[in-house]
């Protein structure tokens, strides 16, 4: 499965990772953007609060996917952020809106705070969405 967001810096590197850890077994993830950057420093800090590294994930452009055939591709974009990623080789799609990090502004903690928001919301989906699947879905 790819998880899609804007930047891969930080919802679908906490989504990888989490997906990942907690159901890794069952499902082999991957993160992707429209471009590739670097990894929120505070995505890295608030996965680790819960013992969760992403610090080695690499982001990385939808390029490396192309032409890739995947089972789901999970869109974390917010739309009113401007215009989500497609991705053509899905065999299904999802699309769940979270808030853009990068609109997160303020003191380093209130940044971190809504960070910690924005991986609490992420996990709760995933919890719920892939807990309830049954396994080979």
């Amino acid at each position: 499965m790819l998880f899609i967001c804007a930047h891969n810096t930080a919802r679908s590197q906490m989504a990888e990772g989490y997906m990942t850890a907690r159901f890794g077994d069952q499902y082999e993830a991957f993160g992707a953007g429209t471009r590739a950057s670097t990894v929120s420093q505070y995505a890295s800090q608030v996965m680790r609060e819960i013992g969760i590294d992403i610090s080695l994930q690499k982001s990385k452009s939808l390029e490396v996917f192309s032409g890739k055939e995947m089972d789901l591709v999970v869109i974390l974009c917010d739309e009113k952020g401007g215009t989500c990623p497609h991705f053509p080789w899905a065999k299904e799609s999802i699309h769940v809106e979270f808030t853009d990090p990068g609109e997160f502004t303020g003191a380093e903690e209130e940044v971190r705070v809504r960070f910690r928001g924005l991986r609490d919301e992420i996990i709760n989906w995933i919890d719920r969405y892939f807990g309830s699947v049954p396994v080979g879905k």
